[in-house]
């Protein structure tokens, strides 16, 4: 095992299966507005990382001593080589990636500006990972999360009769839907009954709640418990206020982020929803605890480029759990601290 994923406890906790996307991601930053009219603009950095959603949950699981596994579909070419390297370098078992003979490797272009960013992507291979591979790569996993349900059409369709197969199996599953491009938000109705936690930002539970019947002047929170009526747990990244989750009960949990110099919030939202399941995993009880966890663990992924650069080791996030910084994680639950978790 490589020497980034040797923090695990003595007794390993269930092993985790993620499942969705595998790409790179090319991050611009500076003056990254296009202007079209052939004007030449010039950069303040330009970094070629890995990226995809499941991809850095993958590596940031495994980064915290979690054994992990990704169900992925990448193209036979430089872009799926280096994807491949960059999970095993985690520690990722990466044995359900399939490489395509045909399709390249998917890729998005990230334009990061400060406070916002706008986000390319070519498929690629993305799409066609199929059921029957998440399924057979699921046979050891105690806990399986899907990523960037709207980019994976063909799994997207089975993803119920999945879930419902999974659970009498007694396999806890996990979804962070990411964007839809075409907005709107289709086949979830189905999903979210067969579903135990789903982990959106919050232009997502809006987006989600509206198109499954929310009420169109509902707040958060209540658009939260309204999905959480429908089946699962709703784990919600709420940018820089950290992060709040809502059962099917409609209990309301909340934990702020970290107070830090932000570098880039690419993938924080992904290393938020890789906090979350470590403590799921580890058998954390408490879900204000697991919450923090992910809190955590998404603030400090913005200390660097990327979605990967920065994600935290299990003794780095136990040192941040249990020292100053967070201090007020108990009295002031409610406070907003500035970490881009909203990714």
């Amino acid at each position: 095992m490589n020497a980034q994923s040797t923090d695990r406890d003595a007794a390993e906790p269930p092993r985790i299966l993620v499942a969705g996307d595998a790409n790179v991601d090319l991050v611009l930053r500076g003056d990254v507005v296009p202007r079209f009219g052939q004007a030449e603009q010039l950069l303040s950095a330009a970094d070629l990382t890995l990226g995809s959603s499941a991809g850095i949950v993958a590596h940031g699981l495994a980064r915290l001593g979690v054994p992990t596994a990704l169900a992925a579909c990448v193209g036979d070419d430089e872009f799926g080589r280096f994807t491949l390297a960059r999970l095993a370098e985690a520690g990722v078992d990466t044995s359900a990636v399939i490489v395509h003979p045909e399709a390249p490797t998917g890729v998005s272009v990230i334009l990061s500006a400060p406070a916002d960013r706008a986000i390319l992507t070519l498929t690629g291979a993305i799409p066609a990972l199929t059921a029957a591979a998440v399924e057979a790569a699921a046979a050891s996993a105690g806990h399986v999360h899907f990523a960037s349900y709207f980019l994976l059409a063909p799994l997207a369709a089975e993803l119920p009769a999945l879930l419902a197969r999974l659970r009498s199996r007694g396999v806890t599953t996990s979804l962070d839907t990411n964007w839809d491009p075409a907005e709107q938000w289709a086949g979830l109705d189905a999903v979210l009954p067969q579903l135990d936690i789903l982990m959106p930002n919050l232009e997502e539970l809006r987006a989600i709640s509206l198109a499954l019947g929310g009420a169109g002047g509902a707040d958060d929170i209540e658009h939260a418990r309204h999905l959480a009526a429908l089946g699962p747990r709703v784990v919600v990244k709420a940018g820089r206020d950290g992060g709040f989750s809502v059962g099917p009960d409609g209990r309301l949990e909340r934990a702020p982020g970290l107070v830090v110099d932000v570098t880039d919030t690419t993938g924080a939202g992904d290393s938020f929803d890789a906090g979350y399941l470590a403590a799921l995993v580890a058998g954390v009880g408490s879900e204000a605890q697991r919450l923090r966890w992910a809190t955590v663990a998404g603030s400090l992924s913005t200390l660097g480029v990327g979605g990967t650069g920065a994600q935290a080791t299990r003794g780095e996030l136990e040192a941040r759990l249990h020292d100053g910084l967070d201090s007020g994680l108990d009295s002031g639950l409610e406070s907003g601290l500035e970490a881009g978790l909203q990714a």
